[in-house]
């Protein structure tokens, strides 16, 4: 993975807040943003994504600029993976289908050993048929884990995966989370 920084700059103003934001941070390993509620830790993550446009904004991930005076990456052509508060599943699909979805997606070809690798490590094999109703919530948040992760991202952003699970379903998935720092590459 690059030792090149992710380097954003942003300023993003709306009535009651304003997001102004300068920094570096790395692409490897895990990285935490921690403040207050209405801080602005959503929005910036949207501004890399790219879901959230500012006016004066600057984004350099790996080297290559996905935003500033004369570029804009759409979202859509950024390699990420983006995991929100509440899983974000296609509901009209399985589980399986959600999956497939994010593979034709995919920034580089999955073969069916990532499939595998990445249902075995989220450990949802036996959740495939299900669709998102039938799945509890720490449940949907590993699908949509496994989603994210298998659209080949070079950047997995979690925004509060666990915050809108309940307590014993943190614990079901918080080693699924270790076990993403420890097998993957990939800067979370």
């Amino acid at each position: 993975m690059s030792t090149l920084p992710l380097d954003a700059r942003f300023k993003l103003s709306y009535p009651g807040f304003c997001l102004d934001v300068d920094l570096q941070l790395p692409c490897q390993g895990v990285t935490a943003l921690f403040g207050h509620s209405g801080a602005g830790k959503t929005t910036l993550l949207r501004c890399i994504a790219g879901l959230e446009t500012a006016a004066t904004g600057h984004l350099r991930v790996n080297g290559q600029i996905w935003q500033d005076n004369n570029t804009f990456v759409p979202t859509h052509r950024r390699a990420l993976g983006y995991v929100f508060q509440e899983a974000s599943l296609l509901p009209h699909l399985s589980a399986r289908e959600n999956l497939a979805f994010a593979i034709k997606r995919a920034t580089q070809p999955v073969t069916e050993a990532d499939r595998m690798d990445t249902i075995d490590l989220l450990g949802i094999g036996p959740l495939l048929d299900r669709s998102p109703e039938q799945l509890s919530g720490g449940e949907r948040q590993r699908v949509a884990i496994a989603r994210a992760l298998l659209s080949k991202p070079g950047l997995l952003l979690m925004d509060e995966p666990l915050a809108s699970i309940d307590q014993l379903h943190k614990q079901e998935i918080l080693p699924y989370l270790e076990n993403l720092k420890t097998e993957l590459d990939i800067p979370i």
